[in-house]
């Protein structure tokens, strides 16, 4: 079971991760193998 407090640090590394990731442009997502609509994803995946 996940406690509160890791469910918060979860929750603001997710949204951290879409971010950074949001921050950057289509042409370096797609050099690191990411399309824009794989954010939300790949931010879930890195939690």
């Amino acid at each position: 079971m996940v406690s509160m407090k890791q469910s918060f640090q979860n929750w603001r590394r997710y949204r951290s991760t879409c971010s950074e990731l949001s921050r950057m442009s289509d042409r370096e997502l797609s050099d690191i193998g990411i399309a824009r609509s794989d954010i939300p994803f790949v931010a879930r995946r890195a939690v």
